[in-house]
């Protein structure tokens, strides 16, 4: 008998008395878990197939312990150009031994308690959200009434273009050679 189960992430073929390295996971060394995203399991010759996950299947693990996996070395190198990068990683992995598969019956009290959590979380961060979004549209107009009482400030804003063609408008003369400070001075006399 073997089941198709999905642990931190991953999926792995497991089988009773099989051990596993998987990612680390966060449980303390000795401790039982279960894993109830099973996907597959065989039983001499039935197989059940979980759309995607079996309903009321499991895995039971111990966790034997949590160890660095082998080093793996990360070589980067870029031919004729004295580019060399030589750098080392070591995974964490914790061992699990699998103590049983349950094709029915298996609870599924964890992850209810985690939906409850996750769910209470955004009703509480909704509100947050909307209070400020109302104070800066209200704050929006304020800051539009200086800008039309400062026309330097519209002035400054105006592109080199805009800026001659308003001169051009006014009758000032010699505007092809000026920057944009002597437009602005210009415009604003």
């Amino acid at each position: 008998m073997y089941a198709i189960v999905e642990i931190a992430g991953q999926q792995f073929k497991v089988a009773k008395d099989q051990k596993v390295f998987v990612h680390r996971l966060q449980e303390d060394e000795g401790k039982k878990v279960n894993f109830e995203n099973v996907l597959l399991i065989e039983d001499g010759k039935n197989i059940t197939i979980g759309a995607p996950a079996i309903d009321g299947a499991a895995v039971q693990a111990k966790v034997v312990k949590h160890l660095k996996g082998d080093k793996v070395i990360v070589f980067k190198k870029k031919r004729r150009k004295g580019y060399k990068v030589k750098n080392g990683h070591r995974q964490y992995l914790t061992e699990l031994k699998i103590e049983g598969i349950v094709a029915k019956g298996a609870k599924k009290a964890a992850p209810k308690k985690e939906a409850t959590k996750a769910e209470a979380k955004p009703k509480a961060a909704a509100p947050k959200k909307a209070a400020p979004k109302t104070t800066a549209k209200k704050a929006a107009p304020k800051k539009s009434a200086p800008k039309k009482a400062a026309p330097k400030a519209d002035l400054s804003s105006n592109t080199v273009a805009e800026l001659k063609a308003m001169a051009k408008a006014k009758g000032i003369t010699g505007i092809s050679s000026m920057k944009k400070a002597d437009l602005i001075k210009a415009l604003s006399k």
